[in-house]
């Protein structure tokens, strides 16, 4: 997580989505870095255990439960987004959420092995696509968690 927010190049006046809150570390990292930090997650446990824990610890991003494949599209657009868990391909949806100029970092590919993306809006209607490296996430699955539903 820390080679996607130094790629991001992430600057204060950011409007950040995070997909995949989990324990909310990153999410913290991100406060520190005055973002506007929207943070989505799809399972409840991981979303009502950082949705407590954070603002005990002073960070108040704007907590989602939902899937994290089609982002939040009522808040965006986004500056950056950053993804935290292996996408089977990189999100169409998640494109459509960056402003012209923004930034999104997603690892693409099988449980074992993924390939860092870094996409980039370029126009309303082009983006450019650079791989950065070989990394391991958990997979990103969409819709809820199986409990949930």
């Amino acid at each position: 997580m820390a080679f996607q927010t130094e790629t991001l190049q992430i600057k204060k006046t950011d409007k950040v989505l995070e997909v995949g809150t989990g324990s909310g570390y990153q999410a913290a990292v991100l406060c520190e870095m005055g973002v506007s930090l929207f943070t989505i997650e799809r399972q409840r446990a991981l979303y009502d255990f950082a949705r407590l824990l954070l603002p005990r610890l002073g960070y108040h991003p704007q907590f989602f439960y939902g899937d994290g494949y089609l982002g939040l599209p009522t808040y965006g657009p986004f500056d950056k987004i950053i993804v935290t868990a292996g996408a089977g391909s990189v999100p169409e949806k998640l494109k459509e959420q960056l402003v012209v100029g923004g930034k999104m970092v997603v690892p693409v590919g099988d449980r074992l092995h993924q390939v860092m993306k870094i996409i980039v809006r370029e126009t309303e209607n082009e983006f450019s696509e650079m791989d950065a490296g070989n990394f391991v996430f958990v997979p990103m699955l969409p819709g809820l968690s199986d409990m949930e539903r």
